[in-house]
């Protein structure tokens, strides 16, 4: 690299504006904030600048950001945030791909703890709801189950990738507080436990939680959710599936009265 080009990268910098909140009771504002550019630096590394040299964009000392992470791989989920109108991982956010000023909030479907720090609860909540385990009887070895075709192993592998990112849950108009809708990755391990051989045990208690209050007749089929996935979970397919197996669920109920 050049002189001159050395010199250009050197004097770039990055430009965010960020929604911060000092504790759950307070009310939300934006602060500005420049940082200096490096070449391959995602919205972490953004985020680690602030943190190191806590002034906004007048130079003026501030807090430093609070956010979370862990693996940096978009394989945990922490770093969830809405990032120029986009609920992603920032982790994977490249500053190179992303239009300036970069715009970061906390995702606003769930209580905010500090910043860009949310507690996601409500979703583990859910899990819980659906019973999303496989039950056993023992902690002794039980022996290889039962298998499973090529083609139930290949749909429960692509189930199986959800990571609880809340990406789905920010992008889903029908989840709110106002909405007790327990959003479509739920629905979606849900089906992935019925698929499989000892998960489906359970499967008209799951069935049971997505017909009662928050269940799937909630989804207003807005399709945002297939759209923001991370991974690409066919989540409007699962939410499909999981409509028919209620329906027949419900009917089967009716029937033996």
């Amino acid at each position: 690299m050049s002189t001159t080009a050395e010199t250009m990268e050197t004097t770039r910098t990055v430009h965010l504006i960020i929604e911060r909140q000092d504790s759950p009771e307070s009310d939300p504002y934006t602060e500005e904030f420049v940082v200096p550019y490096r070449p391959g630096m995602n919205v972490i590394a953004c985020l680690m600048e602030i943190q190191r040299n806590p002034r906004n964009k007048n130079g003026d000392p501030v807090a430093p950001v609070t956010w979370e992470m862990n693996c940096l791989e978009e394989i945990c989920g922490a770093c969830t945030m809405v990032i120029n109108n986009r609920p992603r991982q920032a982790c994977s956010a490249l500053v190179d791909k992303l239009e300036q000023p970069i715009r970061i909030r906390p995702m606003r479907t769930f209580p905010v703890v500090r910043d860009l720090v949310v507690d996601r609860s409500r979703m583990f909540d859910a899990l819980k709801k659906i019973k999303a385990w496989v039950p056993i009887d023992g902690t002794y070895d039980l022996g290889p189950g039962p298998r499973m075709s090529e083609r139930d192993q290949q749909i429960a592998y692509e189930l199986s990738r959800c990571f609880t990112c809340g990406a789905c849950v920010e992008a889903c108009p029908n989840v709110n507080d106002k909405n007790p809708f327990i959003g479509p990755f739920a629905i979606s391990q849900a089906r992935l436990f019925n698929m499989h051989p000892t998960g489906a045990m359970h499967k008209e208690d799951r069935l049971e939680a997505l017909m009662g209050e928050g269940g799937i007749h909630e989804c207003g089929n807005a399709q945002n959710c297939v759209q923001v996935c991370p991974k690409g979970i066919p989540l409007t397919t699962s939410i499909a599936a999981m409509n028919r197996q209620v329906t027949y669920h419900a009917l089967g109920a009716w029937l033996r009265k």
